[in-house]
């Protein structure tokens, strides 16, 4: 599966806070009690938008740190440590040293407190002089998401549905889903998906191909339009990470 960067501008039907906003809000708290260790809380980035529209690195402001963010292309960012609780997610182009002079009009979106793990989507907004870029949040908790699942998002005005392994996927227009693995171990397994436009009961073939499913990682996919491209478009990103030691989590299971 090919992983690409796309051009926000050429991008319809892509209302990213309110779709992403609606998924968040399905997953259940996690909550830590007696004596046990609250996990860090983890926000990792990935740009929709072309190579020139977004820099390379920008400061990330959680209402406590500020630190340099990278802003991939090709893949996720590494994994970065956020305040816990209800807060606001800031992007400057700049450290801030004073949080009390946080520049009026930056970047921002609010992370609520149920939301353990976050993926931080970033695509362009140039009329945006502290930092030229949009924010959304997607949920990325590990019962949200189990590692060699695939969260889907059809940012697209049509519907798209087909085989993916074992799976059937059928996406709405602006709908998402989490489909469970496709198959059982590392090994290829085919992929035959058609779009549908509007209007029209035609199915359009979209792909056929064959994919390798990973069991250790999340995968994120994306359906997209992109410019006057009458077929959509297919990006995914795979998020693997190392499962946690016996001693460092309850019944010895990591995400």
């Amino acid at each position: 599966m090919k992983s690409e960067p796309m051009d926000l501008n050429s991008v319809s039907y892509l209302k990213l806070p309110l779709l992403f906003a609606g998924l968040c809000g399905i997953a259940l708290a996690g909550l830590a009690t007696g004596q046990q260790q609250e996990k860090p809380r983890t926000c990792r980035i990935l740009v929709l938008s072309g190579p020139r529209s977004v820099p390379e690195k920008l400061h990330l402001f959680d209402g406590l740190v500020s630190r340099e963010v990278e802003m991939p292309r090709m893949n996720l960012s590494p994994v970065y440590e956020i305040a816990p609780g209800s807060i606001t997610i800031r992007m400057l182009s700049a450290p801030l040293l004073d949080p009390k002079a946080l520049p009026a009009g930056a970047p921002a979106i609010v992370v609520p407190a149920n939301l353990r793990d976050i993926y931080l989507l970033v695509t362009a907004d140039r009329s945006n002089n502290v930092a030229p870029v949009k924010l959304a949040v997607v949920n990325a908790n590990h019962e949200q998401v189990g590692r060699g699942e695939i969260l889907w998002y059809n940012l697209t005005d049509k519907a798209v549905a087909g085989k993916i392994g074992s799976r059937t996927l059928s996406l709405k227009p602006g709908a998402s889903t989490v489909l469970g693995e496709p198959a059982s171990g590392h090994e290829e397994y085919p992929v035959e998906l058609y779009f549908r436009v509007q209007g029209d009961d035609f199915a359009h073939p979209l792909c056929e191909t064959q994919w390798r499913h990973d069991p250790r990682s999340r995968s994120l996919a994306f359906i997209i339009t992109e410019g006057n491209r009458k077929v959509p478009r297919i990006y995914s990103y795979s998020d693997f990470r190392e499962p946690e030691k016996p001693n460092e989590s309850e019944g010895g299971v990591g995400e």
